[in-house]
């Protein structure tokens, strides 16, 4: 009985759970196999710690967004109270309309002459139409005069022509006197010179002024090559208005 009273009054059976986890770990350790219940049970509460902050932050930026949507109402309000107010002042008042007196107009005063009819002049308004319309044709007479004398423009052009010969054999220099033989009213012949073209042939280059009015360069044309003698062709070297 004494043995059973002993065994009784031990509590090694209720730490049975206890004994076992000692145990479990002595062959962990024994066999090299790391212990992993601590660092589940820290992965654990760094896991619940993360979750609390995170909950934390999503409070905080709740309440943020709850102020934030308070203050965009008040504004919203606030507007709506400003727009009111805009169109009831933007609505069109009955307009008056007023009128007021026209000067009055004063009528030009007529002298009254007291005196004799004698002294009224009937005729003066008729003598001085005569001595205007006579100053005013004496002054279209002299800007006649004076346009008459005064000498016109006289329109003239500067020509250069080219004189081409048959052949080398042809004599230029009597060319050139058969070309300036040419006399005509408004034709005044310039300088000249013979200016080479090929194998030994020579143009004549001559230049002449005209009076646009009298002379025309298809005459000079048909003039020059009168001289079939010496002359092949003619041709309009420069042409320029003076």
């Amino acid at each position: 009985m004494s043995g059973l009273q002993g065994l009784a009054q031990e509590n090694i059976w209720f730490d049975k759970s206890s004994y076992d986890e000692a145990e479990r770990r002595f062959y962990e350790g024994t066999n090299g196999i790391p212990q992993t219940s601590q660092s589940q049970n820290a992965s654990k509460s760094e896991d619940q710690s993360e979750l609390v902050s995170r909950l934390k932050s999503l409070e905080l930026d709740h309440k943020t967004l709850h102020e934030v949507v308070h203050d965009l109402r008040g504004t919203l309000s606030k507007l709506e109270s400003r727009m009111a107010v805009l169109e009831k002042s933007q609505t069109p008042a009955s307009k008056t309309v007023t009128f007021t007196e026209a000067a009055p107009v004063h009528k030009p005063k007529v002298e009254q002459h007291n005196g004799d009819d004698d002294d009224l002049d009937l005729f003066g308004s008729d003598e001085e139409d005569e001595e205007a319309e006579r100053v005013k044709a004496e002054r279209v007479k002299e800007y006649a005069q004076r346009k008459a004398k005064k000498p016109s423009l006289i329109a003239k052009s500067s020509i250069l022509l080219d004189v081409k010969p048959w052949d080398d054999e042809t004599d230029m220099s009597e060319l050139e006197k058969c070309v300036r033989s040419i006399q005509m009213d408004g034709l005044l012949w310039g300088a000249s010179k013979l200016v080479p073209v090929g194998y030994g042939i020579k143009k004549l280059q001559i230049g002449c002024v005209v009076e646009d009015d009298k002379v025309g360069t298809d005459i000079l044309e048909e003039e020059i090559t009168k001289f079939e003698d010496y002359v092949q062709s003619v041709d309009i070297a420069a042409f320029n208005k003076i």
